[in-house]
């Protein structure tokens, strides 16, 4: 890294704030009814890379404004990883969170109480003193600010002056030093900003008062519409460099002081993050895989491996976490990473060109972008082609599948001969591209169904994992505990209004006594009527494990006796505050229901189990 001697005589003028009495839209360079341009001055200035240089994270901010939203449990299994991944060392830094939900404020509590000194958990707020409240009453050290720059947002869509909304910021800005937090000012639209005209002058107050106060007083440089370019020579406001540099030496913010976030909508989002870091700014911010408003941030992993290209310090990051992030976002999020996708994707290092099983230990170095298995835990993944013979197919059976190691499979195996003839004969017949990875699911799947879960088996795990967490709410309603059947019955009610997919719920007592049942559908009431309170129910299936494991249980598929219709049953034991049970909730569910709505069950299950 270059030291502090590059940087010995700064320009130090004093610029004031441009009151324009029209918004400056620089239409020469954002015409808006042509693609944009890219202006260049023929100025070129030297990379300065600043001492130190980190990563800071959006995921729980702007990447869930891609996506739906996370659960509290969710955000602190990630921030887990995240700390595994380069927390310890302090390479991410810091982490922002909403604050304005009592989800977005348990989830800072999970994340809070896991001690970690990074990432640092800091808030995000809009531009007022009722938001920086809750920054206060959640007792956090930092808090990013919407403090927008460009007159896009300041006529446009503030309603203001510049002057207006320069007095404004800083006013909220001494505010939060005076509550002993440090703001970080989100230079919202920097690339769109008059970076003299505006920017300048008010970075250069912030740091007045930053001297005053005695804290430090952050800018964030947003790259909010992907504008920036990293290319020499280019002028502002588009050039990366020149805007981090206007900010460190004209506006004298300290490297450390200073952060980029840009967007992708350009393609730029990664190389403009690194083109910051290398031009001055300390801090890069970043969400996992990129995700974010519109085309999404730089993706923080990338960023995490670009770090320890430019430094060499393999120690500030745990790589592997890599893979187990992208693995808890594709099983726990059902999030689709695209398989090409770099260090994250399944088959991102894996290559067409010929690679196979006997050749592996030869020459995967010659395609191999460095060692997977090494850095990321990630074998390089075997190409079905001509070539691979049946020692492949049973490689690639084995690794792609997520099977145990008990079904592995041997190249001798009958089935792998039959889909290793099956590939070949397409071969002979004139192909000449490698099987996909859905090709070769499909060829397994006919050939050998044992290894894959049947219809039957998936909707099953599907009622379980939306069925935990609804059976759980109801037995653990206040009143339940106390087996009082007017109680009991308005919660059944209740319940079978949001989840009409259940056919019939009941509750016994201790003894497998019936004490009473509701059922969804006012048509079925006529034929559970033969079922009277007081019923002994203790020998069935669904009363008599939950008893004794004190767990939910799921039966298989039945055909019932009252209605006639292909159900499941599970069930769930009633405590008490000490935790004693008294009793056993119930309830069928119909397959014909579970089938059409099994997506729209998976999302349920997220919005209703927050945490």
């Amino acid at each position: 890294m270059f030291d502090s001697l590059f940087h010995k005589n700064p320009a130090r003028s004093k610029y004031r704030i441009d009151d324009v009495d029209n918004p400056e839209l620089l239409r020469e360079i954002y015409p808006y009814n042509n693609i944009c341009r890219v202006a260049f001055d023929d100025s070129f200035i030297m990379p300065r890379p600043p001492e130190e240089i980190f990563i800071t994270d959006t995921t729980f901010r702007d990447g869930q404004q891609a996506r739906p939203p996370f659960t509290v449990k969710q955000i602190a299994d990630i921030y887990e990883l995240m700390h595994k991944l380069a927390g310890r060392s302090g390479l991410i830094r810091q982490s922002e969170f909403f604050l304005y939900s009592d989800k977005d404020k348990k989830a800072v509590h999970a994340c809070r109480d896991k001690g970690y000194k990074y990432p640092e958990i800091t808030g995000w707020i809009r531009a007022n003193k009722d938001d920086l409240k809750l920054v206060k009453d959640m007792e956090l050290p930092e808090t990013g600010m919407l403090t927008s720059v460009s007159d896009y947002h300041i006529f446009l869509k503030l309603g203001k002056s510049r002057a207006q909304a320069a007095r404004d910021y800083l006013e909220l800005v001494e505010a939060a030093l005076d509550w002993d937090i440090i703001p970080r000012c989100h230079f919202e639209d920097i690339t769109r900003a008059d970076i003299y005209g505006f920017c300048i002058p008010l970075a250069q107050k912030m740091m007045e008062l930053s001297k005053q106060k005695g804290l430090p007083v952050k800018i964030r440089l947003c790259d909010t519409m992907g504008f920036g370019v990293p290319y020499p020579g280019a002028s502002l406001p588009r050039s990366v460099s020149k805007i981090v540099r206007t900010f460190t030496d004209e506006a004298q913010v300290p490297s450390e002081w200073l952060e980029w976030h840009g967007h992708n909508d350009f393609h730029k989002g990664f190389i403009n993050a690194t083109t910051a870091w290398i031009y001055g700014c300390s801090g890069v911010n970043a969400t996992l895989f990129g995700f974010g408003e519109r085309t999404g941030n730089a993706p923080l992993e990338a960023l995490v491996v670009e770090y320890i290209s430019l430094t060499g310090d393999d120690d500030a990051a745990y790589t592997p976490a890599i893979t187990e992030l992208a693995r808890y976002f594709q099983k726990n999020l059902h999030v689709d990473i695209p398989p090409n996708y770099p260090f994250a994707g399944r088959d991102f290092n894996a290559t067409s060109a010929g690679i196979h099983v006997d050749g592996l230990l030869k020459n995967q170095e010659i395609y191999n972008i460095f060692d997977t298995a090494k850095v990321l835990h990630r074998d390089v993944p075997i190409i079905i082609t001509d070539k691979t013979g049946r020692a492949g197919v049973a490689y690639w059976i084995n690794h792609n599948l997520n099977i145990s190691e008990d079904q592995h499979v041997d190249k001798r195996h009958p089935a792998v001969g039959k889909i290793y003839d099956k590939i070949m004969r397409s071969y002979e017949k004139g192909r000449t591209t490698n099987y996909s990875h859905e090709e070769m699911q499909k060829l397994v799947r006919r050939f050998i169904p044992d290894l894959f879960m049947s219809d039957f088996d998936q909707l099953k795990a599907l009622a379980k994992k939306v069925l935990t967490n609804i059976m759980k709410e109801l037995a653990d309603n206040p009143g339940m505990d106390t087996m009082d059947k007017s109680r009991i019955d308005a919660s059944l009610k209740g319940f079978l209004r949001e989840y009409p997919f259940i056919q019939y719920m009941y509750v016994t007592d201790l003894n497998g006594c019936l004490l009473t049942w509701n059922v969804s559908d006012i048509g079925d009431l006529s034929k559970y009527k033969q079922v009277e309170a007081g019923t002994d129910l203790s020998d069935r299936e669904w009363f008599i494990k939950p008893v004794k494991t004190g767990k939910l249980y799921i039966t298989d598929f039945y055909k019932s006796f009252f209605t006639g219709k292909l159900c499941l049953t599970a069930s769930t034991p009633i405590f008490t505050a000490e935790d004693e049970i008294v009793g056993v909730l119930g309830a069928d569910i119909r397959f014909d229901e579970l089938v059409k709505i099994q997506e729209g069950l998976a999302d349920d299950q997220e919005m209703f189990h927050e945490e």
